[in-house]
């Protein structure tokens, strides 16, 4: 990945020079690249947006409108209903399973929500809880979408990928369609299959080669097992339910999930903003369009330059790979025994000697959507300018908060 990064700083310097930090921008050429990327990779199948990798309904919107874009993947049933009703989509897949009763109640209760969103069901129970809200004679007909475990397996209790479904195989997911088109008021629409240890795991982590070659050894043996099984899968749910869409994949694996003649919809949001991340992939690496800027308030040291914030920690294992990472001016690290702190942080490195109080220092956050929820903005760079627009938060939503 390349980038001129003076010549970034200074736009988005000058974009931004009235507003006070901390200002979190999306660089909407290198959003608009992105999308338009991405819809290359994904080999003519439909990329269904995951809404949680944005978190901003202007720009779920901007990506929507765009060829090759249909539909939502949100992560909460709450987050699903508010993005039909303010008119987002028509289809969204609320792709992790909800206990949420008032939410369910909701849905049940209002027939446009009803046919517009998609519960994830991975077990019976899923759908006792929907019962408990509403027996099928005094609601609307549930759509569901049986979620197939996509981890690894390859001998014994040996598990690679993250723990989600209990369905793997293709004879539990015939025994759970089974079930699931058994039960009066719901209906079987989909069929979802996240290879997370191949779209969500870099084959090239910084400073790190032979746990790179042996991630790409295990991403070659898993995905063709994956893609057999989950073909296995597909026929056999397909006996049972008449399935509307298969969902896999993610930016990390979009244009290997998209040749998967099983798969009919990709899913993607990450690569919109291109986080740090994804910098670890040599198959395929976003340009930056989403950033953070700090300032610098003080110098406790002829080379040591402190900004106020910076402790906006992505999600997942404890890891130095989850800390923001200074971007621009270039040259700029974190203090290894201070880090990102939650209220300063002392940055080193050949530019620390230049910065002054009332500098800026831009970011890049690890992960993608949860920048947003440290800011009620983003302000949206077009050229030269930036114009605000809310973010979940700044609409006054913490859908997991």
């Amino acid at each position: 990945m390349t980038a001129d990064k003076p010549g970034l700083q200074r736009r988005l310097d000058r974009a931004t020079a009235h507003l006070e930090t901390p200002i979190a921008v999306v660089d909407l050429a290198a959003f608009d690249a992105n999308a338009a990327a991405l819809s290359r990779r994904s080999g003519g199948k439909p990329i269904r947006i995951a809404s949680k990798s944005v978190r901003c309904r202007a720009l779920l919107e901007r990506a929507l409108a765009r060829p090759g874009w249909r539909g939502v993947m949100a992560y909460t049933l709450p987050e699903a209903i508010w993005l039909v009703r303010s008119g987002v989509s028509d289809d969204v897949l609320v792709a992790y399973p909800t206990a949420d009763r008032s939410a369910i109640a909701e849905l049940v209760k209002d027939d446009e929500l009803a046919a517009a969103i998609t519960l994830i069901a991975d077990h019976p129970a899923h759908l006792d809880l929907v019962d408990q809200v509403a027996p099928p004679s005094r609601r609307a007909e549930v759509r569901l979408c049986l979620e197939l475990d996509a981890s690894w397996r390859p001998a014994g209790p040996l598990h690679v990928g993250v723990r989600r479904s209990p369905v793997h195989s293709a004879g539990q997911a015939s025994a759970l369609a089974r079930r699931l088109v058994a039960r009066p008021g719901f209906r079987l629409v989909g069929l979802m299959a996240y290879e997370a240890q191949i779209a969500g795991v870099g084959d090239a982590p910084t400073g790190q080669p032979v746990r790179g070659r042996v991630i790409q050894l295990m991403q070659r043996r898993a995905f063709p097992e994956l893609a057999e099984r989950r073909a296995a899968a597909v026929t056999a749910v397909r006996e049972h339910a008449d399935l509307e869409f298969v969902n896999g994949g993610g930016t990390g694996s979009m244009a290997a999930t998209a040749a998967d003649p099983s798969v009919t919809e990709i899913a993607a949001g990450s690569g919109l903003y291109g986080p740090t991340l994804f910098d670890q992939y040599t198959n395929w690496q976003p340009a930056p369009a989403a950033l953070f800027a700090l300032s610098v308030v003080r110098r406790p040291a002829p080379r040591i330059a402190t900004v106020l914030g910076g402790g906006w920690i992505a999600s997942g294992p404890a890891h130095p790979s989850r800390l923001p990472t200074p971007y621009l001016p270039a040259g700029l690290r974190f203090r290894a025994d201070e880090g990102a702190g939650e209220v300063q942080t002392p940055l080193i490195g050949p530019a620390a000697s230049n910065l002054r109080p009332g500098d800026r220092v831009w970011f890049r956050h690890a992960k993608a959507g949860e920048l947003c929820e440290h800011v009620n903005e983003l302000q949206l760079v077009d050229g030269d300018t930036a114009a605000p627009t809310p973010t979940y938060r700044g609409e006054g939503f913490a859908f997991l908060g």
